[in-house]
């Protein structure tokens, strides 16, 4: 069986996730008999004491899935908010696809957990009528109570729970309509926050167990070296030092009392490594590669009309960008208990079953012999989705016969890790007399993080960066096509992934055909979005209606602050509708970035406080990106290892961020990463307009 790409796999999760619901509402037809608990899925739980839990399937890296999944169900059922208590699933078969990426969290469980909640509203339902000898029609339920209508006589759900037990799981529950939501659509407070105030709340760097050791790994610093041989002498001098051994084919452990001894354990390792075949592998050299590669036989990824015989006034630039780490707060950490027959995890993971499934081949046992709990995660950003760390872990504990937790330093998490691909980008177009498009074309060259992986092609491309190339304009020529490249470089999925750099490059040259045509750069894409149509799965409406929201809240064309400027950009991904525009100056011929305004559209809405902070947080992370992140290699080593020379934004330099959305009553979409690719282009749009050079190549400040 072939494997499917992380895209397929979470697709796939929402249609298995719903029909793991229904199955666990319906085992074999038959009722439930009563228990202390009121249990009619696998996402619910409720107490004759009232207490309703709702399991979270999903991993929380500062999203908000532990509130936004819970308050889903919470409408459905009819729940007080203020009983509503959650607990995290670890790597289980009862959720479908657990994985926490691609904005799909909210997307994939929208149904399940509507179903979930409103199977057991109604089954409370049914016991209290059965209760009070009255006919359901004559119940409703609100407030974690059932309420008898003509005798305002009324029940709790805890006091209903021992008989909605023994009740017959409804198949096909009737679900609310937007229009009486009390608790979906509304900026109820996080679940987590006052965990993450007082300190309780446990990340995966926090966790700890009686008797743990902990580990740190000698990597060799060469993309794909290993170990050719060491001598632990000096390391078993230091103090708490217990075991050292060679992990895999590329890594030597060091195992000590405390973090401390561990990382004094490997500083006087003595490593040789075989550096292999990339010891001269360059960044130059990549890019090089790619520029070549961009005459080379291309995939299309969509294509209307004939772009080869359109006339008119010809333009043409390209575009690249660098590699880039994810760089999360908290670093690579993973703590493991091999005991023989089993073994248990504890990670900050967004991929729980990858995790328990490497880590079962890794050590040599069944998949249902690992367990792994999720921990809170200290920002994630695609990382996450990788699972070495759980596989280090548990190699580590089966060596050194002990419970053990791995700790990456942050050069480590710099230097070790996966990484966005660079990417080349050819563009070029054609005006006609009165300077609007009539042909577009995009050539897009880079590395495939799904074919590196091992999942297979598809037409000689790969399908998500075919999805996350959208383009939503209208014009009538249009060609998008795709360079498959190969690099040694470790590829990682990053936050909004492919989308990122083709919308840097797309939304940059759309504004250059602005300038190049007379037009105003709003006024081009409102243009090329005037016509409410259906481009390859993308709404015009929904990307026009985006624009204009957020032109509007900045007052594009309304006159600035003497010596600001704006810039303006939109992209769809992810399911989701998204447009920006950036306030700078310049200032020693650097930007200053003073305001963004966003403006998304991702169907309806669950808290849009949450959605505000994913807008906000989205906007400061391609910031980062855009100004001054990229990974170099220089002798097949990556240059960049800590914070001081791969800068994020500080606090002095964030602007003010507006986040606005539109109503909907679509079915909810991504928000997570769609604020992330319109930031770039929006930001050099912005540069242009102040200084009338075009940046071409990421990052701006070099």
């Amino acid at each position: 069986m072939s494997p499917l790409s992380r895209r397929d796999f979470l697709t796939a999760g929402v249609a298995a996730g719903a029909g793991l619901v229904i199955g666990f509402y319906l085992p074999h037809g038959a009722p439930r008999s009563a228990s202390d608990t009121f249990a009619p899925n696998a996402y619910l739980k409720i107490t004759p004491d009232g207490k309703i839990t709702v399991v979270v399937a999903r991993s929380e890296m500062g999203q908000g899935v532990r509130t936004s999944l819970p308050m889903i169900l919470a409408e459905e059922l009819g729940a007080d908010w203020k009983q509503i208590t959650i607990e995290q699933a670890g790597a289980s078969t009862l959720y479908g696809d657990q994985t926490t990426g691609g904005s799909a969290s909210v997307r994939t469980t929208w149904d399940p957990m509507r179903k979930a909640g409103a199977a057991a509203r109604e089954m409370l339902i049914s016991a209290a009528a059965l209760e009070w000898g009255v006919a359901r029609s004559a119940c409703k339920a609100e407030n974690s109570s059932v309420i008898h209508t003509a005798s305002n006589r009324r029940l709790s759900y805890g006091e209903l729970a021992n008989q909605a037990a023994t009740l017959r799981v409804p198949t096909d529950p009737p679900l609310k309509q937007a229009k009486d939501y009390k608790i979906v659509g509304t900026a109820v407070p996080r679940i987590d926050t006052p965990s993450k105030v007082d300190g309780s709340a446990v990340y995966g760097i926090d966790f700890r167990l009686p008797n743990m050791k902990y580990a740190v790994l000698a990597r060799c610093p060469v993309i794909g070296g290993k170990v050719a041989g060491f001598d632990d002498k000096e390391s078993k001098k230091i103090s708490g030092v217990s075991y050292v051994g060679k992990i895999g084919d590329s890594a030597v452990a060091v195992v000590a009392d405390s973090v401390w001894g561990a990382m004094e354990g490997r500083r006087v390792l003595n490593v040789q490594w075989d550096e292999g075949s990339n010891k001269d592998l360059s960044s130059a050299g990549i890019m090089d590669g790619l520029k070549k590669s961009a005459s080379d036989k291309a995939a299309v990824l969509y294509a209307a009309g004939d772009v080869s015989k359109t006339s008119g006034r010809r333009l043409a630039a390209d575009y690249q960008l660098p590699f880039m780490a994810h760089a999360p707060m908290e670093p690579g950490n993973c703590t493991a208990h091999f005991q023989g027959s089993s073994c248990e995890i504890w990670a900050p993971t967004q991929v729980p079953q990858d995790v328990r499934d490497s880590v079962a081949s890794a050590v040599g046992l069944d998949s249902e012999q690992v367990k792994v709990n999720v921990t809170l995660i200290g920002g994630g950003f695609g990382r996450r989705l990788e699972h070495d760390y759980g596989v280090e872990a548990a190699l580590v504990s089966k060596a050194a016969n002990t419970p053990v937790k791995v700790i990456w330093t942050r050069e480590d998490d710099m230097r070790f890790s996966t990484y966005r691909p660079a990417s080349y980008h050819r563009l070029s177009a054609a005006l006609d007399g009165q300077g609007w498009p009539v042909a577009f074309s995009h050539r897009i060259v880079m590395p495939s993080i799904n074919i590196q992986k091992g999942f297979p092609a598809e037409d000689g491309t790969d399908s998500e960066v075919k999805e996350e190339a959208s383009f939503v304009y209208a014009i009538p020529n249009t060609l998008i096509e795709y360079v498959m490249t190969e690099t040694p470089v470790p590829l990682g999925w990053m936050r909004s992934v492919n989308a990122l750099q083709v919308g840097f490059a797309s939304e940059s040259f759309i504004d250059e055909l602005a300038v190049a045509g007379g037009k105003d750069p709003l006024e081009l894409r409102l243009r090329l979005l005037a016509k409410d149509e259906d481009l390859n799965g993308w709404s015009t409406a929904r990307m026009r209606g985006v624009l204009q929201l957020a032109a509007e809240k900045a007052g594009w064309g309304k006159a600035l602050v003497p010596g600001h400027y704006h810039g303006i950009a939109c992209f769809a991904s992810f399911h989701t509708y998204m447009a920006e525009v950036v306030e700078i100056s310049m200032e020693n011929d650097q930007p200053r970035v003073h305001r963004v305004v966003g403006a998304m559209d991702c169907g309806q809405v669950i808290n849009p406080n949450i959605l505000e902070q994913q807008i906000q947080g989205g906007v400061i992370y391609a910031l980062t990106n855009a100004l001054r992140g990229q990974i170099t290699i220089d002798k097949g080593r990556v240059v960049q290892g800590n914070f001081d020379d791969y800068q994020p934004i500080r606090m002095n330099e964030a602007p003010v961020v507006e986040a606005y959305f539109v109503q909907s009553t679509e079915a909810p979409t991504g928000a997570g990463e769609p604020p992330v690719p319109p930031l770039a282009p929006a930001l050099c749009n912005a540069i242009y307009a102040a200084t009338k050079k075009r940046v071409r190549a990421l990052p701006v400040v070099s």
